[in-house]
């Protein structure tokens, strides 16, 4: 097995999905160690560092990447399993940006009112319990949360020569902010130029489904993960496979029609599985279909379609690649 480490210089990061020279080469069935930057940079140390102090736009949300995979084109499917993502700091942090999150005015849901209040929090880490600390500002409440890490960015090149800030979310994976893309799990990406071109980022230590104000407890993070290639079957939209779950990820605006792009996708997913048509599979689905949010505050929104495995007949999907993955990664130090 190749393995690849690389841990970029600053000069180094990628900040779009698209229209940047790949970083390396990187053959089908190698193992990656690489190392990611939080979507601050790094610059929120202090719950006095404010982001439109310490932030510098488009310059945020850096991507490791992006690698070239020997043998792809457009058509193939990429798949990347995740066997460890482990903190790479003792403290990681979170914040309010003004016109950014869920809960307040935006640059597209224009309204009167003043941008909410910056706050900084900073989140300090118990390695020991595998925990993260949250301290209120305005009271002397403080809470002591699992660590749960996960990666918000995973993403290819889209097609047709386009570049894509590393802060959007679409066909090609991007800023999709699950939960759901964690270690265990396996995507499935389309890849739409010749040689993927992906890339990672966005460590987060924990976050809610929804993302609610826009930001996690953002980390920089060691990353392990294997890259696997699987030719033609490219999925309309990202997939994953987890031991317990298949999961598809639609983004888009309005939130419900991002919700849909994930709804249509599993239903595809189910013809490739068990032969069913569209109605079948609609009827199916709408029985046994959970809709995780991944966050509805970026450019665009990400909804989750997720499927209980112990609910549908055993098959095996891209040829049986994430037990494949699961296999080989448990032999891995």
């Amino acid at each position: 097995m190749e393995v690849v480490e690389f841990s970029p210089t600053p000069e180094q990061y990628a900040w779009t999905f698209g229209g940047v020279a790949p970083i390396r080469h990187v053959r089908p069935g190698s193992l990656l160690r690489l190392w990611t930057e939080d979507a601050f940079c790094g610059n929120l140390r202090d719950i006095t560092d404010l982001p439109s102090r310490a932030l510098t736009m488009p310059f945020v949300n850096p991507q490791t990447g992006p690698f070239y995979v020997d043998g792809s084109e457009p058509g193939d499917t990429l798949a990347l399993h995740f066997v460890d993502l482990t903190p790479a700091r003792d403290w990681a942090a979170s914040a309010t940006i003004p016109f950014f999150g869920g809960l307040t005015g935006t640059d597209r849901t224009a309204m009167l009112q003043p941008a909410l209040d910056e706050r900084t929090w900073i989140y300090h880490v118990n390695s020991a319990r595998n925990s993260v600390e949250f301290v209120a500002h305005a009271s002397d409440f403080r809470l002591e949360l699992p660590m749960s890490p996960m990666l918000g960015t995973v993403g290819t090149a889209p097609a047709a020569g386009e570049a894509r800030s590393s802060l959007v979310p679409d066909t090609f994976g991007g800023n999709m902010d699950t939960p759901e893309m964690r270690a265990g799990a396996t995507c499935f990406l389309a890849v739409n130029v010749p040689g993927a071109l992906f890339s990672v980022g966005d460590g987060h230590y924990r976050q809610g489904e929804g993302e609610a104000c826009g930001t996690a407890v953002e980390g920089a993070m060691h990353v392990t993960m294997l890259v696997d290639l699987i030719k033609g079957g490219a999925p309309a939209w990202p997939r994953i496979e987890t031991d317990d779950h298949l999961a598809s990820v639609g983004s888009s605006r309005p939130l419900e029609d991002a919700w849909r792009a994930g709804q249509r996708d599993m239903i595809s997913w189910f013809g490739e599985l068990y032969g069913l048509d569209p109605l079948d599979g609609y009827q199916l689905l709408t029985q046994i279909s959970e809709a995780p949010l991944a966050n509805v505050v970026d450019a665009n929104y990400s909804s989750v379609t997720k499927v209980a495995k112990r609910l549908l007949p055993t098959a095996t999907a891209y040829q049986g690649m994430h037990q494949k993955m699961r296999q080989l990664a448990a032999t891995i130090g």
